[in-house]
């Protein structure tokens, strides 16, 4: 937002002091200045003339040759503007004069020698209108530079938005100006107002407020016979400076009053608006708004009418169909108070975002409606003396904000602050800011003003907090707290899921990545991954991701698709927020998972699958030091390989699943690569028991191992039954057995390779010994239906 500091001279006398500094001063105890710009030091010898005479010249159909009065001589001047007549008053620019980086001297213009130049508005930095010469209307002696009746020279801020959030007051100069005369010392001089109280008697406005939930304070008052057309000179410059730009009389005026007092005021023509609805529709429609875009409107968007016919989207935008035009004479003037959460949602929905509605979302003052209104009909009838009020000041006021009393005393303060503040610097930051107080002793009542009470001052910290921006918190001492530092025990969710993000990347180099809650149905539809019906997001920004996701891994099989191209292999991971549908009390079921998914060009299917299993298998024999179990299941999701999918399981609990993607889905990833991926709930995981460790002495003698393939596919083999089995036959000898590899032919059968894994604490087994012990294990998986391959 950016501030004028001549506008906020007109509520606190400035004189004396070095502006940049103060502006320095309010970054440090109010909001973030991200820059100062000077206006107007780049102009010089610009004086106010007048065209005397115009002639074309000889060779050339745009210029004109100019016989210009500029007071003290008469000048020639060589001009091309299309708007140039005799007896127009004009900025001239004379010789020694400049203009931002050009100093103006004589100048040969097509044989023709130009003694200075007539400026435009943009040309002089004032405005962007660029079509013509700047006509002076006003009555200024000739040869008076316009820097010395124009405010033109002035020093601009940009104050960073996002520092005003909690402030609806400081959108306004004269929040603004509040805070300086805070600062500073001196007195805070009341806007110019005329008291509306004076039409009383006069017919009121029809005003119904259907809404009042979402309209807290609507008032009206209509005026006739406005003439003027084009706004004074300085409020054009004002309204440029900060970011505005002219339209017309009635529009700046608002626009005017808006960026002065913060409150957000409209202009219907009355000739098309002469009553009010404030009102919610229960269908949606189309409107168009002032800037000519036809938009959608919803049955939860709330609405100004006439006559129940749509003229302005409350808080947001007027309709092009009650626009001022050129020949209004006669307004209907709103100034009202709208929810800011109603307001904040409605910009949302229609990606539309104004100035009104960047203030109303920060949830205004109710008590500036009436403010406002009387600024404006001041600033009216000063500047057309002829325009005429024709109704009362007519206002609907449904909700009033509850008044904010915080009792305190000097004790608290000194407490919170670390450092004694006389009680005279406490009363007068706290009377200058606004707040009315009452003391007692050491006591004090703080009453707060209505600009601060709608979000902003709340608590007796609040106040706190205002006394000491404004002592400065440079001035605090600096010292060392002392305060004891005890150790904070991690949660044990927190614990598990940084020692498995630790094992993923440490042992298997896998990159983490970060990702949104929903689903995106674009990339899943890519992927030929269907997205399950699931809670929903309310204001999505994006139809596509208005469904919160269940799983982890199509989000990963997204990042894979759109990363393959950097390396043939990888491996990513997210321990991430997903939610299963709700629970019986109507609340998200929201859980943490963790989901891998490896990417090869390099290996096999069956070898990616056994890393991923094998990652499985580590993280849990190193976190609850016990081993997994993975037992073949339907698939909860279609993105998962119908017959290779695997729960996972810890002590009989289902904790997660381990599987290869559907072919239809791999094929949308890439025809010749080669996926598998597993999830696991965290807190299913984090809340499974911890096995007790059971240390051994390590052997001195040397492990053998012996790989024998059965002809089975891993899908029909019961693992922990087949283990038993083998530790049943070889006994003591037996220490390890785990599946080595995955083989598939062409006509869809299988075999698995197992390896065995046999130790002895006495002596180095023998290949006699142990072929004995092998062909046991043989026999043993045979009776069970395994035959070697």
């Amino acid at each position: 937002m950016f501030l004028s500091m001549n506008w906020i001279g007109d509520f606190v006398d400035l004189s004396g002091l070095d502006k940049k500094s103060l502006i320095k001063n309010f970054t440090l105890s109010t909001a973030e200045v991200e820059d100062i710009i000077e206006k107007g030091s780049e102009i010089s010898g610009v004086v106010v003339a007048k065209i005397l005479s115009v002639e074309n010249h000889p060779e050339s159909k745009k210029l004109h040759l100019l016989k210009v009065d500029k007071g003290d001589e008469v000048v020639d001047i060589v001009c091309g503007a299309p708007n140039v007549r005799e007896g127009m008053k004009v900025a001239l620019a004379t010789l020694g004069g400049r203009i931002g980086e050009i100093t103006i001297a004589p100048r040969k213009l097509a044989g023709y020698t130009s003694y200075g130049m007539c400026c435009s508005e943009a040309e002089l930095g004032i405005s962007d209108d660029n079509s013509g010469l700047w006509e002076i209307t006003d009555d200024i002696p000739l040869g008076t530079d316009i820097k010395s009746v124009y405010g033109i020279d002035d020093i601009i801020f940009e104050v960073d938005n996002k520092s005003l959030t909690n402030r609806p007051d400081l959108w306004s100069h004269y929040g603004i100006a509040r805070e300086f005369a805070t600062i500073t010392g001196r007195e805070l001089k009341c806007p110019d107002l005329l008291d509306a109280s004076q039409f009383d008697s006069l017919p009121p406005v029809l005003v119904d407020v259907k809404a009042t939930e979402l309209c807290y304070r609507y008032s009206a008052i209509k005026v006739e016979n406005v003439t003027r057309k084009l706004s004074p000179v300085d409020m054009r410059i004002r309204l440029y400076y900060c970011g505005s730009r002219a339209i017309n009389f009635l529009a700046d005026l608002t626009n005017y009053v808006m960026m002065e007092l913060g409150q957000p005021m409209h202009a219907f023509d009355n000739a098309k608006v002469d009553r009010i609805e404030v009102q919610c529709f229960p269908e949606g429609f189309k409107f168009a708004t002032l800037d000519g875009v036809e938009r959608n409107i919803d049955e939860n968007m709330l609405m100004i009418t006439s006559g129940n016919s749509p003229v302005a989207i409350a808080g947001v935008m007027g309709g092009d169909a009650s626009k001022i035009e050129d020949d209004t004479t006669s307004l209907l003037l709103e100034s009202a108070t709208f929810d800011g959460v109603s307001v904040r949602k409605t910009t949302t929905r229609l990606g539309l975002r104004t100035d009104a509605s960047q203030r109303y979302e920060k949830m205004l003052d109710p008590e500036l409606c009436r403010v406002a209104t009387e600024r404006v009909l001041k600033l009216i009838l000063d500047l057309d003396p002829e325009a005429r009020v024709i109704s009362s000041f007519t206002d609907v006021y449904a909700k009033h904000y509850e008044t904010i009393t915080l009792e305190f005393d000097k004790r608290y303060v000194d407490r919170y602050t670390g450092i004694d503040i006389p009680t005279e610097t406490i009363v007068k930051t706290l009377t200058s800011l606004g707040f009315g107080l009452t003391v007692k002793g050491d006591s004090f009542t703080a009453t707060v003003p209505s600009w601060r009470a709608t979000k902003d001052v709340t608590i007796k910290a609040d106040i706190i907090e205002e006394i000491t921006r404004i002592y400065g918190y440079d001035n605090f001492e600096i010292f060392t707290a002392e305060s004891p530092i005890l150790p904070v025990r991690k949660e044990v969710l927190k614990s598990e899921e940084d020692r498995m993000k630790d094992l993923l990347v440490k042992s298997y180099r896998l990159h983490e990545v970060h990702s949104y809650i929903w689903s995106d149905i674009k990339k899943n539809e890519e992927l030929g991954i269907s997205t399950p019906e699931n809670v929903r997001i309310i204001n999505a920004q994006t139809p596509d991701h208005a469904i919160i996701r269940r799983s982890m891994i199509p989000t990963l099989l997204s990042f894979v698709k759109e990363n393959k191209g950097y390396a043939e292999d990888f491996g990513i991971f997210e321990i991430g927020h997903t939610v299963d549908g709700l629970r019986d009390n109507g609340e998200c079921d929201e859980q943490n998972k963790l989901g891998v998914v490896l990417y090869s060009k390099t290996q096999g299917e069956e070898a990616i699958f056994l890393r991923a299993a094998a990652a499985v298998r580590e993280l849990a024999q190193d976190i609850l030091h016990k081993a997994p179990e993975f037992k073949n299941a339907e698939p909860d999701y279609d993105f998962e390989h119908p017959v290779n999918s695997f729960d996972i399981l810890v002590d009989g609990v289902k904790i997660g699943f381990l599987a290869v993607p559907h072919p239809t889905v791999l094929e949308n990833i890439d025809k010749k690569c080669a996926v598998a991926f597993f999830e696991i709930k965290t807190e299913s995981f984090a809340s499974a028991p911890v096995a007790r460790l059971k240390y051994a002495e390590p052997s001195k003698f040397p492990t053998v191992e012996i790989d024998v393939t059965f002809a089975a596919a891993p899908s029909s083999l019961d693992f922990p039954s087949l283990a038993a089995t083998a530790k049943e036959s070889a006994g003591e000898l037996l220490s390890d057995m785990w599946v080595k590899d995955i083989y598939s032919a062409e006509d869809g059968s299988y075999a698995t390779t197992l390896r065995f894994s046999f130790l002895s604490r006495e002596r180095t087994l023998t290949k006699q010994e142990l072929g004995v012990v092998v062909d046991g294990i043989i026999a043993a998986f045979a009776k069970a239906g395994i035959a070697v391959k």
